[in-house]
């Protein structure tokens, strides 16, 4: 058992503290949200008063955070009240710069480091199968698997320090680019009379098969567990995958690499939020864009 401090208990995190705990672990957590520390302390989590409060006697700490600029400021405070030997691990998705800034303050301060974004949805993090990408030493490694293994199916070393961070960025570049992709196709079948399930049919099982496609199809009907027959309401929210493809293109650009397909996902994104898909899951752009072909 490791006593375990989570930082982040909304919707990922606070169903990976769970996890953790189903484990075996002692768990602690804290959350600027009273509704995320409320419903924690009802799952059985310890939750403290503080960042610093929840860290004091752990043995590893989690952070599950919105951006970059938060992550370091909380590692800052849970570095400050942490024993010597703490493994840090941050599961958010973030840019690859602030990882690597919060890797070079823990081990300045004689900490282990992980950035270990995950894949999965709020689906993953509740039943434990998430996929974790991983950066940070070896050593660092070695100790922080047996938790993730706690919360995910799938754990995948990635490499250096920021490595995890990049991995989650290309990744979720091409899962944007492919659900506009496999929107666009959905809604031209329509415009022809081919219906939702022929189309699902032949591309699930042929060239067009991917993970947009046959886990989150945006078209209701084709696959029951799907955003799509439950009115939309978010696993990813569009918001969220705005977030990474923004960050996918700060990469970019910074690199000097061409990425037009992720350039033109996240105009599009950007056009979905900011006209009415804020807090809708992400397949629903198949509705944005059948919008655009109306008008």
């Amino acid at each position: 058992m490791r006593r375990v401090a989570v930082i982040g208990l909304g919707n990922m995190g606070g169903p990976m503290a769970a996890n953790l705990r189903k484990a075996g672990h002692s768990v602690s957590g804290f959350d600027v949200s009273p509704r995320s520390r409320d419903l924690a302390a009802a799952g059985g989590i310890t939750v403290a008063s503080s960042v610093e409060a929840a860290v004091a006697d752990a043995d590893a700490v989690l952070t599950m955070l919105p951006s970059g600029a938060i992550v370091r400021s909380v590692w800052r405070e849970a570095i400050a009240a942490a024993r010597r030997g703490v493994l840090m691990i941050d599961a958010s998705t973030i840019d690859v710069d602030s990882a690597r800034e919060v890797h070079g303050l823990a081990r300045s301060a004689g900490l282990l480091s992980l950035d270990a974004p995950v894949s999965g949805g709020t689906e993953g993090a509740t039943a434990g199968t998430l996929t974790f990408m991983v950066g940070g030493d070896p050593d660092s490694f070695d100790a922080g698997r047996p938790l993730l293994e706690a919360m995910g199916r799938r754990i995948v070393h990635c490499g250096a320090p920021g490595n995890g961070q990049a991995a989650k960025i290309c990744n979720n570049m091409i899962l944007g680019v492919t659900m506009i992709a496999v929107s666009e196709a959905f809604n031209l079948a329509s415009q022809v009379g081919l219906s939702h399930q022929a189309l699902f049919d032949v591309a699930s099982t042929s060239s067009g098969q991917c993970y947009a496609l046959t886990t989150h199809c945006p078209v209701p009907g084709p696959v029951p567990t799907a955003a799509s027959n439950r009115g939309y309401r978010p696993g990813f929210a569009a918001e969220l995958m705005l977030k990474d493809l923004a960050l996918s293109q700060e990469v970019a650009s910074a690199s000097g690499t061409a990425t037009p397909l992720g350039a033109a996902a996240r105009r599009i994104f950007s056009e979905f939020v900011e006209q009415g898909g804020r807090g809708r899951d992400y397949s629903a752009v198949v509705e944005h864009l059948k919008e655009r072909s109306d008008s």
